[in-house]
């Protein structure tokens, strides 16, 4: 027998959690220190565009983190106005922001204080417009006017 078949064979007879995400939250809760649960908070709230990423805005250490960099900048952030952590200098931080959103991926965005997601979700909202919604209601970006002359 293959491994795929003998894989296939032993997980169907694993029943999976239902609603999984109530399950999770306070499990995660949990396991972060109250003390960072507060550095994050403050961190969070500290700028208005926050990145938790895999390096630096001028280094990234991985391409999600490039490509989350990279949105910002042709959104127009000015990056004086982004607080980013390289979770790669610090292993509590690194497992803590995850456990903090109970998002499992790096990079994380928050904007004003709020989870925004990650990689994937940051490009789906660039691609559909409603991150340039979002940080024009933000005010981190002005609101492009039409000139009516063209």
């Amino acid at each position: 027998m293959n491994f795929f078949r003998a894989a296939t064979r032993t997980s169907s007879l694993i029943k999976p959690l239902t609603n999984t995400r109530s399950v999770a939250g306070p499990m995660w809760a949990r396991w972060l220190s109250d003390s960072l649960r507060t550095k994050l908070d403050q961190d969070i709230k500290a700028k208005p565009v926050v990145l938790f990423m895999k390096g630096t805005a001028d280094e990234p250490m991985c391409g999600f983190s490039r490509a989350a960099v990279q949105i910002m900048q042709v959104q127009g952030v000015d990056f004086k106005d982004v607080q980013t952590f390289n979770v790669l200098a610090d292993d509590d931080l690194r497992q803590g922001i995850k456990d903090y959103s109970e998002w499992p991926t790096i990079p994380q965005v928050y904007i004003n204080g709020e989870f925004v997601g990650g990689c994937d979700i940051l490009l789906n909202m660039h691609q559909s417009g409603d991150l340039e919604d979002l940080l024009v209601k933000n005010g981190i970006i002005p609101e492009e006017i039409e000139d009516p002359k063209q």
